[in-house]
Parts: structure tokens; sequence; C-alpha cells
């Protein structure tokens, strides 16, 4: 169990307001966890260290379910943590967010009519640096609410000086380990945004476009392509077709008239070419496609470049100046006038790349741009957790980061923007090319500019784990907090996030992963399943329900949905009951403060208690061992629904109620068992607090006299068991379980009392039996004692004078009707089992199934013919 002596500076208070109120408690007692320093880690603590980085959140964002679902996770293995003992560090801060900013700034220019151009780079970027402390960081007040025990006190931004002088320092090492290059690759552009996008910053779609086929040359040298994007035919250097293709065996080589240009272009010979798919010749466009730039490169074919950043064509003729959508049309539409379209389908749906910040359709385009040799660092990335130096959880999701880490392709990291980590590259007058670190005076002279672009928003966020700890300096913050215990985070981001941690992390770090865990989330849904997004109605701000419930009750609505990898389906109904949830623990434990529950003295010796006592201290040792056993293994619903269901059932629900009589009789033996409830109140308000931790430190220092729980002692699992007294109350709750459900078939209202006679002698049950009459309302017999109806349960009889209360032979009839499905259950059953050929067939757990119905039909037909001999007779 727990010492609760080294907690009690001052006596416990019995007082507690009758009703909980979140909103009177949660602001006031998480700025005093605040003030009081108890999220704050010290680094020369002989502790051991337990570390957790946030997922750095945009400076432009604020809190929604997919924060709250994941913050509430880290914040319940932190606060556990720091309550075995541990030096826990949460480490919170915000990403710079480059694209997502921009935007927002130049939104607010543009409401003035300007745009960045009119200030100039570093007038705009100080008007972002305003933005920012003015309107950033909104999530972090928000956070509070949550009850986030992060430390503030070291709280990081990714364009702070510390982490910028992390980014040169990595950027330089790189660059001088031949691990960035400069190069002109095909890039994912935003028209809208105006900079290349990554791979993983691009969101597709299935839109309803138009298939056009168009015939390319004359005659018998003539071939036909089918494209979805004909405007891009104006940059064709070239048809390729497979070269095993028999079809056009004579047009390899040969030049054919591009039409509306006055270019001819080649046929080439590439196996890149599926000949099966449509007319098996394709048009290769190498400065607007991957694949054709791919193409373009083994044939040393020309690119030519067709639009300008806004997606405007810029090539001589009629559609000079056109937007690329417009020129589509009128491509097609010229074509059509020169008889050259032979297909069209319309809609077509096909799959079109977004830019998933402003949706803007991507464009693929040929542009000069800074890349990461990802490589040797993916390689690293995948070997350590193939040997087993990294754990990620759950463990089937190793094949989606291994399907990524394995065929990653080079990163380009250079953005065509302002706010962001300038990229450290000097240019000289005669084409030198200097990359300056941190330490490092950048070139001076004429003709010496510094590249313009910024780096992407993840390669600062990649050195997370790290930077945010003092990196490159040799900080004791990085001895004792690197590396961190676990990420967790959505599955979503593995591509965006996880893997440039690790790549960042192995190299910078001699070889030391920045993680020992990957545990991997899914994402927060509506309550059918439905994914929520803000264009939604379902769309749920988690302030509202906090306003509304409070902030355990959304947590524990959370936490109970966290199957690990699995998306969470969250309903306002659900959020409801965890509020309910948190009023039952405030109004039990203020009933078991009322009468007598208490932290005071040494538990007294088993042999002073009653079987209730020692029934509820060993499934309270159980639940222990369970809900650690869970956190170990990242099963918060788990762990949750167990603590649920102990706290009410076994709790609330039948020690509580077992334990009345004893309480209101007063004496020795209430004292003993309003030890052993204090005892269990403490422990399980322990064991709740890291997921709930408002209500729960609220009660504990109320119950304890203690200083708080996010500084108490996690509750150990003394070994206590007793079988002999769980088989006791198991048949007390089998007891007034079937009574019940007997008064509920006779329409008997909860509250309503019933003469009974109870059978009990020479059973275990004997000494509960004013305990039963208390659950049952079930009142002496008296001299004018009927037995209408008797029950027998669990090795006794409850004998009930339901004399002007049911209908007989209704009741009869009804059980005579139950008693024919239980016979009719128990003969398929027996029909079953009792066929070779279905038994040689059938899988040993449908069979054990089937078994199980049989065994419960049995039982059912025994205690329906107990209740039939037990009615007297119409």
């Amino acid at each position: 169990m727990t010492e609760n002596a080294q907690q009690q500076p001052t006596a416990p208070s019995t007082e507690l307001p009758t009703q909980y109120a979140p909103a009177e408690v949660e602001g006031a007692l998480y700025e005093r966890w605040v003030d009081k320093g108890y999220f704050t880690a010290d680094a020369k603590s002989d502790k051991p260290p337990y570390t957790i980085v946030i997922p750095p959140p945009n400076v432009t964002g604020s809190l929604h379910l997919g924060h709250a679902f994941q913050h509430t996770l880290m914040d319940a293995l932190t606060r556990r943590k720091r309550m075995q003992g541990y030096e826990a560090l949460w480490l919170p801060g915000m990403d710079h967010a480059g694209i997502a900013t921009q935007n927002k700034v130049e939104q607010q220019l543009a409401e003035e009519g300007k745009s960045r151009h009119d200030l100039g780079r570093e007038e705009f970027v100080e008007r972002v640096w305003q933005w920012k402390e003015e309107y950033g960081g909104r999530i972090l007040g928000q956070m509070r609410r949550l009850g986030d025990g992060v430390d503030w006190s070291r709280e990081r931004f990714t364009m702070d000086e510390g982490l910028s002088k992390a980014v040169l320092t990595i950027f330089k090492r790189l660059y001088e380990d031949e691990l960035i290059y400069r190069a002109e690759r095909i890039i994912n552009w935003c028209p809208r945004c105006l900079t290349a996008i990554s791979d993983i910053e691009v969101e597709y779609q299935e839109d309803a476009g138009e298939l056009v086929s168009i015939r390319y040359g004359e005659g018998e040298d003539s071939l036909v392509v089918a494209t979805t994007r004909a405007e891009t035919m104006l940059g064709d250097t070239a048809v390729a077709v497979h070269p095993d293709d028999e079809r056009y065996q004579h047009l390899i080589g040969k030049q054919i008239k591009l039409p509306l240009t006055d270019r001819t272009i080649p046929v080439v010979a590439d196996t890149h070419v599926d000949p099966a798919f449509g007319t098996g010749a394709v048009k290769v466009t190498p400065a607007h496609d991957p694949n054709d730039f791919e193409i373009g490169r083994r044939h040393d074919l020309p690119s030519l470049t067709i639009m300008d950043e806004h997606g405007v064509i810029t090539v001589h003729g009629p559609f000079l100046g056109q937007d690329r959508f417009e020129a589509r049309s009128a491509v097609v539409g010229a074509l059509k006038e020169q008889g050259r379209i032979v297909a069209e389908k319309r809609p077509y749906m096909h799959s079109v790349g977004h830019c998933s910040r402003c949706k803007t359709t991507v464009e693929p385009r040929l542009s000069l741009q800074w890349w990461v040799k990802v490589a040797p660092l993916a390689k690293a990335a995948g070997d350590a957790v193939r040997d087993g130096r990294v754990k990620i959880h759950p463990e089937d999701m190793s094949k989606r980061y291994f399907d990524w880490v394995d065929n990653m392709h080079d990163w380009c990291i250079s953005r065509q923007l302002w706010w962001g980590h300038r990229i450290p590259i000097w240019y000289g007058p005669d084409g030198e090319v200097v990359c300056v670190g941190p330490d490092d005076e950048p070139p001076t002279g004429e003709g010496w500019t510094q590249d313009s672009d910024v780096l992407d928003t993840w390669f600062s966020s990649g050195l997370w784990p790290f930077s945010t700890l003092g990196w490159p300096e040799q900080t004791e913050d990085l001895r004792k907090f690197y590396p961190t215990d676990v990420l967790l985070t959505g599955h979503d981001i593995i591509f965006f996030w996880v893997a440039r941690m690790m790549m960042f992390g192995l190299y910078a770090m001699d070889g030391q992963a920045p993680f020992h865990t990957i545990a991997l989330t899914g994402l927060v849904r509506d309550e059918f399943g439905k994914k929520m997004s803000k264009s939604n109605p379902n769309a749920v701000d988690p302030l509202v329900w906090m306003d509304a419930y409070g902030s355990d009750a959304v947590r524990f609505t959370l936490a109970n949905g966290a199957n690990p990898g699995a998306d969470v389906p969250i309903g306002e109904d659900w959020v409801k009951a965890s509020r309910n949830f948190t009023n039952k623990i405030w109004n039990a434990t203020r009933f078991a403060l009322m009468n007598g529950a208490t932290v005071e003295g040494p538990l007294p010796d088993a042999s002073e208690m009653s079987a209730t006592d020692r029934w509820i201290l060993s499934r309270l040792n159980t639940t222990v061992a369970q809900v650690d056993a869970y956190y170990d293994d990242y099963q918060f619903a788990k762990l949750a629904d167990a603590l649920y269901h102990f706290a009410w059932d076994e709790i609330f629900d039948w020690y509580v109620e077992l334990s009345k009589t004893t309480f209101f009789a007063g004496g020795e033996q209430a004292r003993v068992s309003g030890r052993v409830l204090g005892e269990v109140l403490d422990v399980t308000l322990r064991l709740l607090h890291p997921v709930i931790p408002f209500v729960t430190d609220a009660l504990w220092t109320t119950l304890t006299g203690g200083e708080s729980l996010v500084v108490g002692e996690w509750p150990a699992d003394s070994g206590f068991r007793d079988k002999d007294a769980e088989l006791e109350i198991a048949l007390v709750q089998r007891v007034v379980t079937e009574v019940r459900r007997f008064r509920k078939d006779q329409g008997l209202k909860d509250g309503q009392k019933v003469p009974a006679r109870l059978g009990l002698t020479g059973t275990a049950l004997a000494p509960h039996e004013a305990a039963i009459r208390q659950l049952l309302r079930l009142q002496p017999e008296g001299e004018s004692f009927a037995a209408t109806a008797t029950l027998p349960v669990a090795g006794a009889t409850v004998a009930l004078d339901l004399s002007g209360t049911i209908d007989v032979a209704a009741e009869r009839k009804r059980l005579a009707k139950d008693l024919a499905a239980a016979e009719k259950e128990k003969a398929q059953a027996n029909a079953k089992l009792g066929n070779e050929a279905f038994l040689a067939k059938a899988p040993d757990n449908v069979v054990d199934k089937i078994r199980g119905r049989l065994a419960k039909a049995d039982e059912d037909i025994a205690r329906i013919k107990a209740q039939l001999e037990g009615l007297p007779q119409a």
C-alpha cells in the first residue's frame, strides 16, 4: 500500500462542498501546481530521468481534440513517472510553422492593401515576430486548461536563439559530410504559397477532370497519347514508347510534329512505359512531371518550363499569360479545331495532389533547390528499430515505418519563404559557395549574397528531442534527459516528424536514438467514426466541452478510447458520462469522509477485518497490478476501463453499500472499516490522478491532508490477496443480483420494501444478512409472513412475501416461456456437440463457445424451475 504519514502535514478536513464544480477548482489548482514548481525538472537530481518532448504545436494553432487526446496520454505517463520517483520532464514548446505563419501575416497585410514585398524581407520578418508575440501561442494557455503538467521553465520555440544555433550547426555538418546538396529536380510547387513543399505535405484526393487523347504527328508517322493535363503538351520534348512494343518500332528514333507548335520532338524507347496501358505511348514533359523528368535524364532531353511560379503560361503563342486551368481548356479547344482530339472522357476521376495548408492544386515544377541525401540517414533510422534499440508500439505499426524509411527519396529542404531559418549558404561574385556555421563570420564584400530561401519547418522540428535540451552545447539537461523515453504521437506523422527525428538524432548524437519507444496513437473521430475537420459540422472545440463538463471529463473520455494505434471515436454523451464519473467520485468520497473514512494510523490486521474489508483490499491490489501492466504496455483504454469499474462498481456500488450497516452501527468494526475505506480511496485517487488530475487532487488533499497528488507516491501492489474473501463476497453479489433481477421482473420499484425470510444459516452468507437486507430492501418476516416466492441461490434461499404485489398466474406464464427458451437452447447445443462431423471441422474456440452455451442453459433451467417451485399455486 502507501505510506501516508510522509504527506500529512496537517490533519485532513472532512468537509467538501455538496457538489463538484470543476470551474471553481481547476484553474486555481493548476496555477498552484505551477507556482509550487511541481512540473519543473531538476537536471542535478539523483532520481532516474523520464523524458517526453511535446510534439510542438504550430504557433498559429489552437487546441483541438487531437491535441487534447495526445496531451492527455503524455500527461498521464509523465504524472505517473513523477509519482514513481522519477525526475520527470515533459518539455513544451511551439513550432514556427513557416508557411502557415507567413500566410497569416500576409493575409493581415492584404487587409491593409500591402504585400510582403512592400515591406521588404527584414521588415516583414519583424512583422511576423510582432504577430507571434501578439497572437501566437494561444494554444499554450489552452494546454493549461487541459492540465498539461509541462515544465514551463524550459519552454522552447523553433526560432529561438538556441534552436537556431542547432539548425545552423547540423546544416553545416551535413553539408560538410556531403549529405546536403543543391540540384535541379522536379518538386511539388504550390502556386498559392509560392514555395516548394515536400511529398508528405501533399494531400491527394479524387478530382473530376478530363482525359483527352491527342494525335501527334501525321499519317503513318503518328501516334496517340492520353493526358489529363493538356496544357503541359506545350512543354513536351519527346514521346516515349516501350522498346519491345511492335506497334511503334518504325517510329523509335524519328522526329514527329508537336501540335500547336513549330517544334518536332523525338520518339524514344524507355522501359518505364507500360505498353498495356492506354495506347502504350506517353508524352514526355521533363520540366513538369517527376516520371518524365527521369525519362528526360535517361535520354538527355531538354526541359522546357512553360509556367511561372503562379501557374501562368509563359510560352509564346495564344496561351501566353493564361492561368494553367484556363490554358487547359484553350489548348483542348485549339486541338479540336485541328482535328487532333481523337477521344474525350469527362468527368474523369483521378488522384490530384493538393497543398496540405491552402488546398491549392500542386504543380510539379523543375526547380533548383536544396536537398538532404537521405539514404545513409534513413538506413540508420531503420536499423535502430530492427535491432531493438527503438521499439514501435503497437508492433504492427513497424511495417508502415519501414515502408517509409526503406523507400525514402531525397528530401527537398528549401522553401521560397521569408519566415523561417534562412539557409546558411553564401554565394560569391566568382561562383564561390560558402556554408556559414553558427560560430562563423559570413563573407563580406561586393557581390556576396546569402541564399534567399529558408529551411523546411520539419528540418528544425526534426532536431527537437536534443536541440530543446541545449545541443550542440553539452548541457546538464542534455546529459540528464537525452535520449527521451517515449515519443507519443499520431501514426499519421510517422513520415513528417518521426522519421526526421530518428535520422537527425542518430546522426547528431553519435548513434543514440532520440527515444526508446515510439508509441503511436490513432486519430480522434466523431462518435460515428467519421473524421473530424473544420469544414465538417462534426468538428468540436474541446474547450467548449471543458467549460460544460470539466477538463477531467474530457481527459477521461479520451483516455478511455485510446487503444494503441486505433482511431478514437468521441461524442458529447460520452463526455457527459465521464462527468458523471467525476461526480460519483466526489459524492462517494464526501460520503466516506462523513462516515469515518480515514488514512490516520496503520491498517488494521487482517484478523480484525470483515470479509468485506479483506475483499476490497484484495481487489484493490489486483487493480494496482493491472493498471501498472496496462501503463507499461500503453493500454490507456484498458487502464481507464479497469479504474472506472473498480471505482464505480466495486468501491461505490458494492463496498460502500455493503459497509453502510457497519458504519451506521458504529463501534470497533466501523473504525476498522473506516480505515480500510480511507486506504482504498487514497490508493484509488492516486491511481486515477494521472488521467483525471483535478478532481483527484482536490479530494486526496481533503482526505489525507497531504500536499498534492502531483508529488504524491504512486501506489505499489502490497501482494495482499484473499481469495476466500473474494469468493465469499462473490456469493453475496450473486444473491443480491439474482434477487434484484427477480424484483425487477415482478415490476417492483427499487425502493419498495418486501418482507423476506433469508435461509442463510450454515453458509458463508450468514454474516452478511444485514447488508443483504439493506441492499435488497427486505423487511423482517413478521407474524403474518407468507412465502409466495422462494428463490434458491448460491446455496441459500430467499423467501419473499409478495402478497398483493404480483400476478402469480402471469408470473408462471412468463417463467414457463423462459424455461422453454432455455430448454430449446440446451437442445440445440447438445445437437451440435453430439455431431461428430461438426466437431471434426469446427475450430476449438467455436466448440468451447457452444459448451459455454450449454452450461448457461443448464444453469438457467435450474434457476427457472426453482423459481416456479417457489411460487404459490394459482
